[in-house]
């Protein structure tokens, strides 16, 4: 029967057809299961990565603020020795004008002889005083400003000599107070 034959035939053509394509799937699965294998390998080492890249940002991200702590407190610190040795510099500097000035006054502004301050002076005020010189009435005058500077006034006693005092305000170097004129303080020429 050619039917027959004919069906046969292309039955044993289409297994022939279905053994080819079942030979290729297995090669295509295969395959596919070799790419699934490498990419599943790929993806394990690139999720490694990105946890080691992750730990590193963490590790920067810790050494970052213990930095910017540590330069705030060396900025601290710097700005603290700066004006530390700054302070020492003006300390210095303080002292040698203050040195230099009691040069000047102890040459040209002597202290009286005791004997002629006796004389002019009434016989009731006490001969022992020992008089301050105007050295002394600056420096204190200055302390005071710098130490003190809410209260600056320095009180006048009888250990001033009244010409150094009156050379003070005359020339604008010191001030009465206001309410107590035994009372002077520096004129605050930093101002």
């Amino acid at each position: 029967n050619p039917k027959l034959i004919f069906v046969l035939l292309s039955f044993s053509i289409n297994v022939q057809e279905l053994q080819k394509l079942d030979h290729d799937l297995e090669m295509v699965l295969s395959a596919v299961q070799a790419k699934n294998k490498k990419l599943k390998e790929d993806f394990k080492r690139e999720q490694e990565w990105l946890e080691e890249q992750q730990q590193l940002i963490e590790a920067l991200n810790v050494t970052e603020k213990e930095m910017k702590t540590q330069v705030i407190q060396f900025s601290e610190e710097r700005a603290f020795q700066g004006l530390k040795s700054k302070m020492l510099k003006i300390k210095a500097y303080k002292e040698e004008i203050l040195s230099a000035l009691g040069e000047f006054l102890e040459e040209h502004f002597p202290l009286p002889d005791k004997d002629e301050f006796v004389k002019k002076k009434n016989s009731s005020d006490d001969p022992t005083i020992q008089l301050v010189t105007l050295h002394e009435i600056l420096e204190n005058l200055i302390n005071k400003l710098m130490d003190t500077p809410h209260d600056p006034y320095l009180i006048i006693n009888s250990s001033f000599w009244p010409p150094y005092i009156e050379l003070l305000l005359r020339y604008g170097i010191a001030l009465r107070h206001p309410e107590d004129p035994n009372r002077i303080r520096l004129e605050a020429f930093h101002q």
